[in-house]
């Protein structure tokens, strides 16, 4: 069977590995100065080996995905979540949300879905490294469709047409706090070259840069058609003058605080794995089905059941509500009493454990090492753009693990 095999190959440290080469031939011709920032900001970016599923794994993470589209379509559902959720975020524009990411652990029991991201990184990097390795011979087939980069450009010509028609997009900005201080910073510069290749300016900009005037947003002179929204302030709290715009629909802003809310706010988890809840909402008895298999279970954490969670803390992961990249995040076995009571004080989901996959590796001649795996699928208006998966060590991903890093995904049948 197509899962066995892959669990064969990923067990197998010698089953195929990353042409470094072809890589970072690829990595060059993005420019020298780009080459050298990379290396040294990011030395663990790219994972030393591809990951390896199989296809009736692929296809869970697509019933999942679909599953998930199907609820957030209801009216039901957009009532419930946004009853918790600020203001901002009832605000409804037609743009979809570029990059969201479906980040999935894939285990003997299957695939299990444990976050929704909408302002996924690392995309662009994974259509340079899928590049780099188009002619190494190895089992399976990459999953990405051909000419990424026109995919992600024409998702943003996209999202500029539900809101503006036929107008030209002239202008965008990728906007992030500091972001030359980002790790993921030399991907906005790949944003970039990739916009100003179709003719788009574009500008990479902390939010501190932006004005909001009477007829739009503006960085410095130049108005600004377009935000591609790379800050983790999902309700723009702390940015007014982006929020200001967006909220009278003088930028189009993606991925915004609307979808933030309908898909990546973690206590949406918790509804998703409550059936009776979803029956209320009229889901289909398949769709819940598919839903129950596929997220592993979630609850909201409160005082009030404080005695449970101590008893059975060693079967859940607390995740802070709304939190991002892993920060804040403890396994229930590991948990000090410190943080168990701050924990308690609310703010944070319970998700029951859904351990990683695993890939080994070798390392100049060492031993063979097991790294744990989570896999992303790169989702926009419901369709996959591309699966890649993260290799490492420790509790969350990290990118700091030697061997570890983004992994092309090749599947199995």
């Amino acid at each position: 069977m197509s899962i066995e095999t892959a669990k064969e190959l990923n067990s197998d440290c010698h089953s195929a590995i990353v042409d470094r080469g072809a890589l970072e031939r690829t990595l060059q011709e993005q420019g020298e100065d780009w080459h050298q920032d990379i290396n040294k900001r990011c030395p663990h970016l790219f994972a030393a080996v591809p990951m390896f599923i199989s296809s009736g794994e692929m296809n869970q993470m697509y019933a999942v995905i679909e599953a998930v589209e199907q609820v957030v379509a209801l009216p039901a559902w957009r009532d419930a979540v946004l009853l918790h959720t600020p203001v901002i975020a009832r605000y409804a524009p037609c743009a979809k949300g570029v990059f969201f990411g479906y980040d999935f652990h894939l285990n003997a029991e299957g695939a299990h879905l444990i976050e929704i991201n909408t302002n996924a990184g690392g995309a662009l990097f994974n259509a340079l490294e899928l590049y780099s390795q188009r002619d190494v011979i190895a089992p399976g087939k990459p999953v990405a469709i051909d000419n990424l980069e026109q995919v992600f450009l024409d998702m943003f010509c996209n999202e500029w047409r539900l809101e503006r028609g036929d107008a030209p997009l002239q202008t965008i900005a990728i906007v992030d706090e500091q972001p030359c201080k980002q790790y993921f910073y030399p991907e906005f510069v790949l944003m970039q070259h990739l916009c100003e290749r179709a003719g788009i300016a574009a500008f990479i900009a902390d939010p501190a840069e932006l004005e909001a005037r009477t007829d739009g947003l503006y960085i410095h002179e130049r108005k600004i058609d377009l935000v591609y929204n790379r800050l983790t302030d999902f309700s723009l709290q702390q940015h007014s003058a982006i929020s200001a715009a967006y909220q009278s629909n003088q930028v189009v802003l993606t991925p915004h605080p609307h979808a933030y809310a309908l898909y990546a706010d973690k206590r949406n988890l918790a509804l998703f794995t409550a059936p009776d809840s979803l029956r209320a909402m009229g889901v289909a008895e398949t769709t819940i089905a598919t839903l129950s298999m596929g997220i592993p279970q979630t609850k909201p954490v409160d005082a009030q059941t404080q005695e449970q969670w101590r008893q059975q803390r060693k079967q859940w992961f607390f995740k802070p509500a709304t939190g991002y990249g892993g920060k804040g995040t403890y396994r229930g076995a590991n948990i000090t009493k410190r943080v168990f009571a701050e924990i308690m004080l609310g703010g944070y989901i319970a998700q029951r454990m859904a351990p990683p996959g695993e890939r080994m590796i070798c390392l100049d001649g060492a031993e063979p090492v097991a790294l744990k795996s989570d896999v992303r699928c790169y989702v926009y208006d419901g369709q996959v753009q591309l699966i890649a998966a993260r290799l490492y060590q420790g509790q969350t991903t990290n990118f700091r693990t030697a061997g570890g890093g983004f992994a092309p995904v090749r599947v199995v049948d």
